[in-house]
């Protein structure tokens, strides 16, 4: 299977080899990170490269210049991510996007087949330090993701990205044909493995633009879109990452779910295709945020419908085709739902689909003109929610009395705050940067509260 940069694929198999094309000692190194939560080493000793070819506990291990052995069952408890990264020597002019047939591949040890997955390194520019790809947990399984993303500092600023410290004096390199070193005698005891030779920065380069801001994710088939469509797509992601940087939750991650009213009352929103820019600018959202950069999409009337799920790659087709009031499209049957409110259905579907101490936690954009009519059962239904690991920014449309939902932020009862909500009458008189600002700033926070309540797990 072929993944390109941001897509991922599951991993049935415990035992794998990751190889690594292009990747020459000396001159392309290749190295791995057992990396936590918080997407940084626990110590040194999660490092493994040319100087250090194992990890404390075997888990990984360099069995030559291009290929590292990975045992998931023996990588700890605490370690959720396993990147894979190249970075050029400090001697190698030019940067990594000039590396013939540079590219990585994940295959079962056993030779079954059944993981193999190969990723395509694409997009890169001026980077002299990539991590090609991760093999991460996602709800108890694991997952391999193409990354294809990285630093033009090189292989100080990747180390330090990763919580790497750098040592004071350089490492000798072992040279890449040396037959392996006799032991150490006991009188001379062999040093201990030196994590990292320092790197001197780069000679000066004229001054460029930056393709993208650090920390910015990439999601499968932006490559596909026109330059104006990605140059958007680019901003809005950099608005929704400045967000959870200032708040300290730039490297969370969360299933974001979107719920549409698609009532008699938000006909004029359809007509005037408010809700297909709603949908457009909530993408990006799921971008930054989702493993698998989707968003899981509902429509709800009395009823619901779920939609497929909607990917940067399908924007323009998905709403087109599935943003509608009425009718029958994609296959759905748009009137079975009806045309007036009941929001408890869409609300239960979202709870029983949650388990209270999930690591991940979901963001649920609930986009509505009011009317939310059966008070006692839907506040009684928030407090319940309280429990579980979501949080549920609620945010009005239409110039419409929203009533109930102004005073869900201010329920009592609650094991945690788990609610947010704000008017959005005109969402095109609306900056991004104020939009995702208005979304995503009380997210962090009840994040912090679900856990330190044991209502989400994960790092404290």
């Amino acid at each position: 299977m072929d993944l390109a940069r941001g897509a991922n694929t599951p991993l049935t198999s415990t035992d794998l080899t990751v190889t690594v094309t292009g990747a020459v000692q000396g001159t392309v190194d290749l190295l791995a990170f057992q990396l936590t939560d918080a997407g940084t080493v626990r110590g040194d000793h999660d490092l493994v490269f040319y100087n250090q070819p194992a990890s404390a506990e075997g888990a990984l291990r360099l069995v030559d210049q291009g290929a590292i052995t990975v045992d998931l069952a023996g990588v700890p408890a605490d370690v959720t991510t396993v990147a894979v990264a190249v970075a050029l020597d400090d001697s190698a002019p030019g940067a990594l996007a000039d590396t013939a047939g540079l590219g990585a591949a994940v295959r079962s040890s056993a030779g079954s087949g059944a993981d193999d997955a190969r990723c395509i390194v694409s997009g890169l520019t001026t980077e002299r330090a990539v991590v090609l790809l991760e093999i991460y947990r996602r709800q108890g399984a694991w997952k391999v993701r193409n990354v294809s993303a990285g630093w033009d500092g090189g292989l100080a600023d990747l180390v330090r990205e990763l919580g790497v410290a750098v040592d004071d004096e350089p490492a000798e390199r072992p040279a890449a044909a040396a037959a392996p070193a006799a032991p150490a005698s006991a009188a001379q005891p062999a040093p201990p493995a030196t994590v990292m030779p320092p790197v001197p920065p780069p000679p000066p380069a004229p001054p460029v633009v930056p393709a993208r801001q650090e920390g910015v994710r990439t999601a499968p088939g932006e490559e596909r879109l026109s330059l104006e469509k990605r140059q958007v797509l680019s901003l809005r992601k950099e608005a929704v990452h400045r967000v959870l940087l200032t708040k300290g939750a730039a490297q969370e991650r969360a299933r974001v779910v979107l719920v549409i009213d698609k009532t008699g009352s938000m006909q004029r929103q359809y007509k005037r295709q408010v809700v297909h820019r709603v949908v457009e600018r909530m993408v990006p959202v799921a971008v930054q945020l989702d493993d698998d950069g989707a968003l899981e999409p509902y429509l709800y009337a009395r009823g619901q419908l779920r939609l497929p799920d909607l990917t940067v790659a399908g924007l323009e087709e998905w709403t087109k085709t599935y943003v509608h009031l009425t009718g029958r499209h994609g296959g759905l049957d748009y009137d079975s739902i009806g045309l007036s409110n009941d929001e408890i259905p869409i609300m239960r579907t979202i709870m029983d689909s949650l388990h209270r101490g999930a690591a991940v936690p979901t963001l649920v954009l609930f986009f509505t003109d009011g009317g939310f009519s059966r008070r006692r059962a839907i506040t009684e239904l928030v407090r319940e929610a309280s429990a579980l690991p979501a949080f549920w920014q609620f945010v009005g449309i239409g110039r419409a009395n929203y009533g109930l939902l102004t005073d869900l932020d201010e329920l009592d009862g609650r094991v945690v705050d788990n609610v947010g909500f704000f008017e959005l009458d005109d969402i095109d008189k609306v900056s991004d940067d104020e939009l995702y600002k208005r979304l995503l700033s009380e997210l962090p926070d009840w994040i912090r509260a679900a856990r330190a309540a044991g209502v989400l797990g994960g790092a404290a």
